[in-house]
């Protein structure tokens, strides 16, 4: 196992949500056991902790995407808020909350029946403006089984001439961009798992994958520099923000969705990420966001990260598995 066996213990004594995917991820655990262990993320933990903070309407913190009373000088003053309702859904669906347990079925009808979208007063699962946030909507929607096929069709139409999307197409932008490319590639995998896609967003998902291939994830085209440092540098939760890991995580699964083996264009970000392990096996948090957060999941930057370590250990785990000669 990537990290070795004192890495591996160090992981399943963390939450219920990381526990789990340890199981599945590295240990290759039977699948009753690792499902045994999910099932516990509504009533224990950080799932747990999270669903209590629901308001009685369903939502989050009273809204869809700020917080209900969250003003412009409160976002310059505390940066961007995390404690709506659209990033609670995605983190749960993060932590595996199971979508036919009673909590979610809950939470999913009455964020259907009750929220709307701060922009334009749209039902939460008809989606929002921005193809950012509309990617984390039908990842959301299509895990927790709602129909969200309009909104697909919708980021379908949306792809940009170079295979990807990017929020300010609205206003006129020609280039898609990382992040907005992995928020809607993360929602099409989900809608695809969900209910095997459509011809569009097939085609649509394999565009933008080869966007961010075509750039090594990080580099741009037109004189391979890596076009933003913070790409190379680990978060978790990264919202809707970009980095290889999360790029790479997102391949893993693609790719064992798809039984395909890893693409070769991936091993430069590999490389960056196998750099960033420890002595000690595990991989530190590099930075995050300021902002509200119902509670923190790590002890900040400079320190091991249970979640970027969960994840850089499965990279490695898939792409030397699979590159590996018979």
């Amino acid at each position: 196992m990537v990290g070795g066996t004192q890495v591996t213990d160090w992981l399943l004594s963390s939450d219920v949500s990381v526990r789990w995917q340890v199981m599945r991820d590295l240990l290759d655990a039977p699948l009753p056991a690792w499902r045994a262990e999910r099932a516990k993320v509504a009533s224990e933990g950080w799932g747990a902790r999270l669903l209590s903070y629901e308001d009685d309407d369903g939502q989050w913190a009273g809204g869809a995407f700020l917080p209900s009373g969250f003003g412009s000088g409160d976002w310059k003053e505390q940066g961007q808020p995390w404690t709506a309702t659209t990033f609670s859904l995605t983190q749960l669906r993060e932590f595996g909350l199971e979508p036919a347990s009673p909590a979610a079925r809950r939470a999913v009808d009455l964020v259907g029946a009750n929220s709307r979208w701060d922009e334009g007063g749209q039902p939460f699962w008809e989606g929002e403006a921005e193809e950012c946030i509309n990617g984390r909507v039908v990842a959301d929607g299509a895990y927790f089984g709602v129909d969200v096929s309009a909104v697909v069709a919708r980021l379908v139409s949306q792809r940009l001439g170079d295979g990807g999307w990017n929020c300010e197409r609205a206003n006129g932008s020609v280039r898609s961009s990382f992040a907005t490319t992995v928020n809607v590639l993360e929602g099409l995998l989900e809608y695809e798992r969900a209910t095997g896609g459509t011809p569009g967003s097939r085609e649509a998902r394999r565009s933008g994958e080869e966007y961010l291939l075509e750039r090594r994830l990080a580099r741009r085209l037109r004189d391979g520099q890596v076009a933003d440092k913070q790409f190379l540098a680990l978060t978790y939760p990264p919202r809707w923000r970009y980095d290889i890991l999360r790029a790479l995580d997102y391949f893993r699964s693609a790719a064992v969705f798809g039984c395909v083996p890893p693409d070769e264009r991936l091993a430069e970000a590999v490389e960056h990420i196998r750099s960033k392990r420890r002595s000690d096996g595990t991989w530190h948090l590099d930075w995050r966001p300021k902002g509200r957060v119902w509670f923190e999941m790590d002890k900040g930057p400079g320190r091991p990260s249970y979640w970027v370590t969960l994840k850089a250990a499965r990279v490695l785990k898939w792409f030397e598995g699979s590159s590996a000669e018979p």
